[in-house]
């Protein structure tokens, strides 16, 4: 017995010292330390501890802000007279129209415990009675207090008997990329309808010819839901939900809304002043997706890239100069133009803006004072014009008008740039609000002259039907 024990125990030391010789003079190591200098691993390992319910998605809790908004939020309801002529021989023989009655719906915010409401331009445009109804059923006749049609933002007023469940406005500018938000409205003539997402971006511009921003969300939006909340997991309201991109009309992924910083700042103008106070830096930028902006890399820059710069503006009498790459604005970057015009849509003339630009490799910060808008694209023709400088009063021999600056495809031909338009419908043009409002009044089924002068002092006379 003590012979096997005695043999097992030689056993076991001498495979040991096989297994230790092979580890030290055979075996090369199979692992290396990663230090500050070296190379990190294409694969690394969160450390982090990982939520039983799914890394926090869903510990988001959205009654607080559910329950503060639905009761803040209206159905609108916008019943219009189509004037339109109801027949083919109506059309061209003109016989007497007759008035259609028309109705659309959409959502509003109340934004006061007394009854003002917010809501979309177009949900309201065009409207010969207006009624609100809260999420109780009780319904109001409302009254426009005023409209933008540049930001699609409307401002009502009912007059209720007790104090009203409102939204206080949130900073849009503190809105992040990723963060939860809901989408509150009356979609389909439902009572206030709730919807969750995230935001997907922001500064979002739907089209080029306008200086939009909006914010993007994923959160369901249909139609009725214009003029409706986005609102933040705290209730805070962050955006008035205003258009969707479908070809059916319909959700399909999503959504966009006028950031709060621009509504709370129209409704301010309209309530203090009765119109938009619009602060302009006073440049034009480049469209860098154009093959000679692509050419020159500009479609590789971050920043706005200065194409031009305004005469008698703020940018002009700080020395920003064509070429000068806007880098930042006060406190915000800027990478791309709808991120430069969302922040100046909440400011007004007289206010300063430190703007930090590139030129030439070099960094450089100007402070800017906001001029009021100048230029303004015309309903209905989408004519830009502008107010008369002291050069085109001397020039023109005239006091009064807007002078056209550019025009869309189509009217080229008419050579209608650089004259002076003096009268629309009999209605003396003083400057840019004469000449939007009197263009704003053009029905797509009437007859609109208007009269203009032209360089060598002529007057020319223009017919649109």
């Amino acid at each position: 017995m003590k012979k096997i024990a005695s043999l097992l125990l030689v056993s076991v030391f001498a495979g040991a010292i096989t297994l230790g010789a092979y580890k030290l003079f055979f075996e090369k190591e199979s692992y290396k330390w990663v230090t500050s200098e070296e190379e990190t691993p294409l694969v690394t390992t969160s450390n982090l501890d990982t939520s039983a319910r799914g890394a926090g998605i869903n510990e988001v809790d959205f009654t607080l802000a559910a329950e503060k908004t639905v009761n803040s939020v209206v159905h609108v309801k916008n019943m219009t007279l189509s004037r339109g002529p109801s027949s083919i021989a109506e059309f061209f023989y003109g016989y007497e129209r007759q008035q259609t009655p028309q109705v659309g719906t959409g959502s509003g915010v109340i934004i006061s415990p007394d009854g003002y409401i917010v809501t979309n331009n177009h949900v309201i445009a065009n409207s010969s009675q207006l009624e609100v109804t809260l999420n109780n059923n009780k319904t109001y006749e409302a009254e426009v207090i005023g409209t933008d049609p540049d930001s699609d933002i409307a401002l009502l007023k009912i007059d209720a008997e007790n104090a009203l469940p409102y939204l206080a406005f949130g900073d849009s500018d503190n809105t992040k990329i990723g963060e939860w938000v809901l989408a509150v409205g009356n979609p389909f003539n439902l009572t206030s309808t709730v919807t969750a997402g995230i935001v997907s971006a922001k500064a979002r511009s739907l089209s080029p010819r306008r200086t939009q921003s909006f914010i993007q969300t994923d959160a369901a939006v249909n139609p009725g839901n214009s003029g409706g909340a986005l609102v933040n997991t705290n209730g805070d309201l962050i955006g008035i939900n205003t258009a969707i991109t479908s070809q059916t009309g319909s959700y399909v992924g999503y959504a966009f809304a006028v950031p709060s910083n621009i509504a709370k700042k129209v409704v301010e103008d309209i309530m203090e002043f009765g119109n938009v106070q619009k602060g302009l830096l006073g440049i034009s930028a480049a469209n860098t997706n154009s093959p000679a902006a692509i050419e020159m890399g500009l479609d590789q820059l971050e920043g706005v890239y200065i194409a031009g710069v305004e005469e008698e503006s703020g940018a002009k009498d700080a020395g920003l100069m064509e070429g000068d790459v806007i880098k930042k604005i006060d406190n915000i970057e800027i990478q791309k133009f709808s991120e430069l015009t969302g922040y100046l849509s909440a400011k007004r003339p007289g206010d300063v803006v430190q703007v930090t630009l590139d030129r030439d490799g070099k960094s450089l910060v100007k402070n800017v004072t906001l001029k009021k808008q100048n230029s303004v694209i015309l309903p209905a023709t989408a004519f830009r014009v502008k107010n008369l400088s002291k050069e085109d009063i001397k020039k023109f021999g005239v006091s009064k008008g807007v002078k056209i600056t550019d025009v869309p495809q189509g009217y080229e031909r008419y050579d209608l740039k650089d004259k002076i338009i003096v009268e629309v419908d009999g209605n003396k043009v003083n400057d840019i609000e004469d000449a939007k409002k009197y263009f704003g009044e053009i029905s797509r089924y009437g007859r609109t002259s208007f009269t203009m002068i032209n360089q060598n002092g002529e007057k020319e006379h223009m017919i649109l039907q």
